[in-house]
């Protein structure tokens, strides 16, 4: 193995690093938490061994019984009607599981249902199996991306963008189990979640899926969030069985356009790409779904040696590999690689998939079974698929209970449940500049808000919000408020709104001017709309011109700008960050985003939050912060790489002092870390310390600087706090130099 791939994997495998990750205060570090939750090991139905119920099934299931459980459906072909009104058809509900014995359904038609229709949908599917021959349970998925989405009421969390910016992981995994809980509540114990693409194309319309730039940033979260939804029991009436997605590349288009192809050296692949999906598998992950579009070439669903050799293989998978969205159709008239969808069906089963998201037709499972009994597809795989599926669904505990969850004393969309959201929100907010102390906004100060998004939900949430693209604002729950209207109610009759611009067009900025004129600070929220996947494609990171043109106008009035930025990815805005006094960034924060944003704003709440990426201060220049040296050496004749704001930066409203920084190697080749960090300002804040190592060789070069631990602190004025963290045997070849803060030590051989 080089040691490029060694880099990668290295990140997963459990540290040798003793319970000392921990500070005197018993605050426990990132590798601290991951080790715990990968030492953790899983409990419920194994799937190491083939159960004895799953055999005896094989033994009797027919071929179109068994190629029926390979098979998922979409809801609209059991269904009538959409929204609100749709009802089971019990025509389509008998041809789909009488008649195909179909083994999945998933999805809704458009928009969140309230639980007692969903279980009212899931009661009749799962009497309509149980009253089959053999009597196996359906296995329903839906996307519960931040929260259960699909679920009218739920608790909604930020993006996981915006989760990736707490620098969290505890927060991170107990809203994952709240959203396990609401979705297994609704009686659906399938969530296709978490996304582990690593997000390193910044066009790319999903990075608001992902946990951010950073490989071990988005393993400790990853991992935080497949235990948040199974726990160690996926059976368990308040859990629900993760998906990895999408295995592997998906994240790096190289158009940066959805479903749209990636050229990814082996080596990158290994190091970047894949170590969120081996984290996820000791994680103990039950299902995973493929990469829509293609690797160097060959497309996720035809993609037999990842899918077997290193999947299966290298990685130790032993669950379900489920397609994504009509993905093997796509192998024909997308990808070219097959003449018909019988030469793609075949293709994809041969090369892993377990079970195929048709989604909308039978054609799958008929063309499926034509090619067994050609023996173009041997029974050894289809049994080998479906003996996946039936211990997927035993892991899940359909066969002891179909509508387990229905019961459960879940209470969705609890206040308890709600507070947690603000406090994810809150802690998701990044202040990157604040000139001369303009925030916190002075109390009693005449404040106008504008822009679009200053009064727009959909704007907070971003796409899987009650719709997929989370644009239908009449159906967000009334009483959560915008940034405008939780301003208004925070600050009173001194906060004045006009608009000025819509998203990407302008709307009587005059106006907006005038009403500046008369203000003492501008709020001015801009940014990006709802989205999300192949409709939030763009050719171009720049804000569009109307908002540039909005911001222009207010700065030249004179009066402090304070930006809010509400987005899904980081738009350009340098034509505008000087004239900004300060800039506040809210990656998606959810229902609670507006309540938060006014909370920070107001100096209610200290911000905490760190960048999860590197915010690009030029569209052509998207250099992550772990880039090779020769991109430091190729930028030093133009002044060096620039990023507009900085990978791990955040500013908080009290000031933090990093001292008595040592970094020395240990026995059996660990080194041991310490530094002091002390809240030199007048009230308490919280800080992320972040350890950074820089390498100074390797067989291959190296990122000039790479995330190695951190550790999230609140501290009182005046407190201070000695931290310690440990690297293990073997993840980092000596010499090498830590820095944390703007402190720096080398590390030699003992």
């Amino acid at each position: 193995m080089n040691t490029r791939i060694a880099i990668g994997l290295a990140l997963v495998v459990l540290a040798s690093s003793p319970p000392q990750s921990q500070d005197r205060g018993g605050l426990v570090d990132s590798q601290a938490f991951l080790n715990a939750q990968l030492s953790t090991p899983p409990t419920g139905p194994a799937a190491q061994a083939l159960d004895p119920r799953v055999r005896d099934l094989l033994a009797r299931m027919t071929l179109k019984e068994k190629i029926g459980q390979m098979t998922q459906l979409e809801i609209g072909m059991v269904t009538d009607g959409r929204d609100l009104d749709i009802k089971i058809n019990p025509g389509k509900l008998k041809k789909a599981i009488d008649d195909y014995g179909v083994g999945s359904i998933l999805n809704v038609k458009d928009q969140a249902l309230p639980v007692a229709r969903w279980h009212e949908i899931i009661t009749a599917i799962q009497a309509a199996a149980a009253a089959t021959r053999l009597k196996i349970p359906v296995v329903y998925g839906i996307d519960s991306i931040h929260g259960a989405n699909y679920i009218a009421g739920a608790t909604l969390f930020p993006q996981p963008i915006g989760m990736a910016a707490t620098w969290n992981p505890q927060l991170v995994m107990d809203t994952s189990h709240i959203a396990a809980a609401e979705t297994r509540a609704a009686g659906i114990p399938w969530n296709f979640s978490p996304v582990l693409d690593i997000g390193r194309q910044p066009l790319w319309p999903r990075l608001f899926e992902t946990y951010g730039e950073d490989p071990y940033l988005a393993v400790v979260m990853g991992v935080a969030t497949v235990r948040g939804y199974q726990g160690t029991d996926p059976s368990a009436a308040d859990r629900v069985g993760a998906t990895m997605k999408h295995y592997v590349g998906y994240s790096f288009p190289q158009s940066g356009h959805d479903r749209t192809p990636a050229y990814i050296p082996d080596e990158m692949l290994r190091e970047y790409f894949l170590p969120t999906f081996a984290a996820a598998v000791k994680a103990g992950a039950v299902s995973v779904m493929v990469n829509s579009a293609e690797v160097n070439g060959v497309p996720g669903h035809a993609n037999a040696h990842l899918l077997k050799d290193v999947l299966r293989g290298e990685l130790g998978f032993n669950g379900l590999v489920v397609s994504d969205w009509e993905d093997i159709k796509l192998l024909v008239r997308t990808h070219h690689v097959a003449a018909s969808e019988k030469e793609a069906t075949k293709m994809a089963v041969l090369a892993g998939i377990d079970m195929s998201m048709v989604p909308s037709d039978y054609s799958f499972a008929d063309l499926l079974a034509q090619l067994v009994e050609e023996k173009a597809v041997p029974m050894s795989r289809i049994d080998e698929a479906v003996a996946r599926v039936l211990t997927f669904k035993m892991r899940l505990g359909l066969f002891d209970d179909p509508l387990r969850g229905m019961k459960a004393a879940t209470e969705v969309g609890s206040a308890a449940s709600r507070a947690m959201a603000l406090q994810a929100a809150r802690e998701s907010l990044i202040l990157l500049k604040n000139d001369r102390g303009t925030l916190p906004l002075r109390a009693g100060a005449r404040v106008l808000v504008a822009g679009p998004t200053a009064d727009s939900l959909p704007a907070l949430d971003n796409g899987w919000t009650i719709t997929w693209q989370g644009n239908k604002a009449e159906a967000y729950p009334a009483d959560r408020p915008t940034v405008r209207k939780a301003l208004e109610a925070k600050l009173g009759s001194s906060v004045r709104y006009v608009s000025g611009a819509t998203f990407d067009k302008e709307a009587d900025i005059p106006a907006a001017v005038a009403a500046a004129r008369d203000a003492d600070a501008v709020v001015l929220c801009l940014g990006e709309l709802s989205y999300a996947e192949t409709p939030g494609n763009i050719d171009d990171l720049a804000l569009p011109d109307a908002q540039i043109k909005l911001a222009e106008a207010l700065a030249a009035t004179g009066k402090p700008i304070v930006l809010v930025l509400i987005e899904g990815r980081p738009r350009i805005v340098r034509p505008i960050v000087d004239r900004a006094a300060a800039i506040l960034l809210a990656l998606n924060p959810g229902h609670e985003g507006g309540t938060a944003i006014a909370d920070v704003l107001s100096g209610e709440v200290n911000p905490g939050g760190r960048l999860q990426i590197t915010y690009p201060r030029f569209a052509n220049a998207l250099i992550p912060y772990d880039h090779r040296a020769a991109e430091d050496a190729a930028a030093a004749g133009s002044g060096g790489l620039k990023p507009q704001f900085a990978f791990g930066s955040g500013l908080s409203y009290t000031t933090f002092e990093y001292s008595g920084l040592t970094a020395s190697a240990v026995s059996e080749g660990s080194t041991e870390i310490g530094v002091t960090v002390k809240n030199t300002g007048s009230r308490a804040g919280s800080d992320v310390v972040q350890v950074f190592v820089m390498p100074s060789r390797g067989t291959l070069t190296q990122p000039a600087v790479r995330l190695k631990r951190f550790a999230k602190i609140t501290l009182n004025p005046g407190e201070s706090r000695q931290l310690r963290f440990r690297l293990g045997s073997g993840e980092e070849a000596r010499p090498f130099t830590v820095k944390v803060g703007s402190l720096t030590r080398e590390v030699s051989s003992p």
